[in-house]
């Protein structure tokens, strides 16, 4: 009987081990963002920091001479960056390569038979990611601010970036439960809750609406939102928090949620993120749909969009906050650029 007992509490001890591995142990970092009493506090882990600071490292950049023949004139097939120096143009496309196959190399993209040659879909995708960033660089400033982007921010050398989503499958009418709309199927997109797990397509494409369920005015007009479109907006605000790394009120005033005037400076900036991500998902990933080989759809067919999780990979500023464009200015045409990683700005 004493051997049994032993084996039930050795039993139940793992058994609390393992339940107990996704919980934050102690000492963790607060620090107060606003009035006592509101709640307004950032909490961070010292060991989840170490992490994310090893996962944001940014790589080496390789500065390149503007001077001596142009791309354009000196290859054969350039679309774009033509303008750029020839040695511009070798250093970034060893860049770009590094970024997003490091293992594949150049023949990720080109037939290095000939490399004028639009055979690979992935080259013609490459050269609309090109474009793609630049048009973030260019005209979504109030949201990346100086710091901007490059491939490497959303690829960190995978040949498809590990945070992207898909439109979900419509399930009603196979289900005899209806349609579960993504709940109680806890995914690391949602921070594992039993929330909506794809609220993407509601709120990160064109013609979305806005994540918001408060009304303008008084019942019986306003405030009437559904139980389900509820927890689609917590679903999207949920993913917000969990890939930025920070809680509810990093955003928002907790004794006034829906006040734009009592919110942090920050939700402005989380507002633009949203529409840069409708511009990017609309304009330029979703048209790539007929480009990608079917291993390369979600199951519905369309491509892989992003989300915040996509650059930002747990931390509230992207490679926390350093800049790669001062080695890299064509792609941010038309702006000023950085002097150095120091001085960068954006969330």
């Amino acid at each position: 009987m004493k051997n049994v007992c032993q084996k039930i509490a050795i039993a139940f001890s793992i058994l609390a081990i393992l339940t107990l591995t996704a919980c934050e142990r102690p000492p963790v970092d607060s620090k107060q963002t606003g009035y006592r009493g509101t709640g307004m506090d950032q909490i961070n882990n010292p060991r989840t920091q170490e992490q994310l600071a090893k996962i944001n490292e940014m790589p080496a950049g390789i500065p390149a001479s503007p001077d001596g023949p142009k791309a354009g004139a000196v290859y054969k097939n350039i679309k774009v960056l033509n303008n750029l120096s020839t040695a511009q143009f070798g250093v970034f496309m060893v860049s770009m390569t590094s970024w997003v196959a490091p293992k594949e190399g150049c023949s990720y993209c080109h037939n290095v038979q000939n490399f004028a040659d639009d055979s690979l879909y992935t080259k013609t995708v490459a050269r609309r990611m090109i474009q793609m960033n630049q048009q973030i660089n260019g005209n979504w400033g109030d949201h990346v601010k100086l710091t901007g982007v490059t491939c490497y921010t959303c690829h960190r050398g995978n040949n498809i970036p590990k945070n992207v989503w898909f439109n979900p499958v419509d399930n009603r009418g196979g289900n005899m439960l209806g349609n579960a709309n993504g709940q109680n199927n806890p995914v690391d997109t949602v921070a594992y809750s039993s929330l909506p797990n794809q609220p993407f397509a509601s709120y990160l494409m064109e013609k979305s609406g806005p994540a918001r369920v408060i009304g303008d005015t008084a019942l019986p007009t306003g405030n009437k939102a559904s139980i389900q479109s509820t927890e689609n907006v917590y679903g999207m605000m949920t993913h917000m928090s969990h890939s930025l790394g920070v809680n509810c009120t990093y955003c928002h005033n907790s004794r006034a949620f829906s006040s734009w005037e009592q919110s942090t400076p920050q939700r402005v900036q989380a507002w633009y993120g949203i529409q840069m991500l409708k511009d990017i998902n609309t304009n330029f990933l979703t048209p790539l749909s007929s480009v990608f080989p079917a291993n390369r759809l979600g199951p519905s067919g369309d491509v892989a969009k992003a989300n915040c999780a996509t650059c930002h990979q747990g931390v509230n500023k992207p490679l926390l906050g350093q800049s790669m464009l001062k080695d890299y200015p064509y792609l941010a045409p038309n702006r000023d650029m950085p002097k150095d990683s120091a001085h960068s700005t954006a969330q």
